[in-house]
């Protein structure tokens, strides 16, 4: 029997010789819109049709900004994403999902940053976005929108600059609220500006964009990570790109015989496996289990999915005090994740014990979830993060080494040593690959 995931596939390859002829002929909608010397470091081109898409960096939209009533009209957004494979043609996702109007983006541009995530772009890199008809869209209250192909020839672990301009006062953005990455405002369109100067103000957030895709024959497909505060790395170093799921991009491009993979960050602090966001605390997200179908499925290219889920279901107030709810709620994502053909492993849950909610009573709910993700079988693989991070002489902390200094969060070293707790060869389903063959 076809997964759903199956049927579109195919549907997918035969609109992807399609693109890959106009991009291979030059007839990509991308416009260049400044010629020079091209970025250093660029990936050898290859012939687009060989390739297919598939997303190499995403941010899921966690709620409308404050103080963004209006919109920010007649402002330049300039986002900068570090992108997980790299490939010669780029698309874009913007999204309107916590919108209350339709935003209009009259120019939008994508480019390779100058300097280590700064807000200067580097010469020859520069290419107008379009849509469709032409280099102007209206996004819809709800409702996002997918890009022509620009063809811009993107590096591996590149920093990318995703430049919008709106002219006009529109609902509260849509954003990513805890980045770790600068995004850059500037007065007016100032889209094709290549240097840093005008954007002046920076702040830790993503606008609008949730997604790029990558034009690729360097990868064979992305794994999805849906998580919450340890995922979305609130705790690393700023501008580092050092959360767990970066270090897990850079084991897969290093080791030669791990899978090409790209890695897809979904995670949003304070989300829950079985709850929405409290009604003071809708940035924390919709849950995990709602957020598989709009968060995790729509990602092109997705083969794995790592759930990274749980501890706040324990934490937050209205708790889950039965360790079998949140184990019920973990297996139904697994089983609706693996019926659209994605393979799944599950993260079990890290220690919390320096934090000021812990109790012995929560702890004993970790472990009772942290025994059946183990043991039961909910998962296709397991990653052991809470072996990976817990102090032996006290199990219920983080080892000191890498705590944040909340007793829940860990430091760049902690979130390195949760990307190594991944099996990277468990990422891929080698019996299907086997049976393919």
């Amino acid at each position: 029997m076809v997964s759903k995931r199956g049927a579109f596939g195919l549907l997918a390859a035969l609109l992807v010789i399609l693109l890959g002829v106009a991009l291979a002929i030059g007839t990509g909608r991308g416009e260049r819109v400044d010629i020079a010397a091209p970025a250093p470091a660029a990936p050898e081109v290859v012939p687009a049709a060989q390739g297919e898409w598939v997303a190499t960096w995403s941010a899921a939209p966690s709620g409308a900004e404050p103080g963004t009533r209006d919109g920010l009209p007649d402002q330049t957004i300039r986002n900068v994403v570090r992108t997980s494979v790299g490939g010669n043609g780029v698309r874009i996702e913007l999204s309107n999902r916590y919108g209350s109007r339709p935003v209009t983006f009259t120019r939008v541009t994508v480019a390779l940053s100058s300097a280590l995530g700064g807000a200067a772009a580097h010469e020859g890199t520069m290419h107008r976005v379009t849509f469709g008809d032409g280099a102007s869209v209206t996004v819809p209250a709800g409702g996002s929108v997918l890009s022509d192909a620009a063809p811009l020839e993107l590096p591996h672990a590149a920093d990318l600059l995703v430049s919008v301009y709106t002219p006009e006062s529109s609902g509260p953005v849509t954003y990513h609220r805890m980045a770790q990455q600068p995004t850059y405002l500037a007065r007016g369109d100032q889209t094709s500006r290549l240097s840093g100067s005008g954007f002046a103000h920076a702040s830790d957030v993503w606008r609008y964009l949730t997604g790029v895709q990558v034009f690729t024959s360097q990868a064979d497909g992305a794994v999805v990570v849906l998580g919450d505060s340890l995922t979305d790395g609130i705790t690393s170093t700023p501008g580092a790109n050092h959360r767990w799921t970066d270090f897990l991009a850079a084991r897969l491009r290093g080791d030669a015989e791990a899978p090409h993979l790209a890695v897809l960050n979904q995670g949003i602090s304070g989300n829950r496996l079985l709850r929405d966001g409290a009604p003071d605390r809708l940035f924390n997200g919709a849950s995990g289990l709602a957020r598989l179908r709009t968060d995790v499925l729509p990602q092109p290219g997705a083969r794995s999915l790592v759930v990274q889920l749980g501890i706040n279901d324990i934490l937050l107030q209205p708790r889950a005090t039965d360790a079998r709810v949140i184990v019920h709620g973990l297996n139904r994502l697994a089983e609706e994740a693996r019926a659209e053909g994605l393979r799944v492993l599950g993260g079990t849950l890290a220690p919390f014990g320096g934090h000021p909610g812990w109790t012995p009573e929560l702890e004993q709910i970790r472990q009772q979830v942290n025994h059946q993700i183990r043991t039961a079988g909910i998962f296709d693989a397991v990653v052991d993060f809470d072996r990976a991070l817990r102090d032996p002489a006290a199990p219920h902390r983080l080892l000191p080494g890498f705590d944040s200094s909340d007793g829940l969060h860990p430091n760049d070293h902690g979130f390195r040593a949760m990307a190594e707790a991944v099996d990277l060869a468990e990422l891929v389903d080698h019996t299907a690959e086997a049976q393919a063959l």
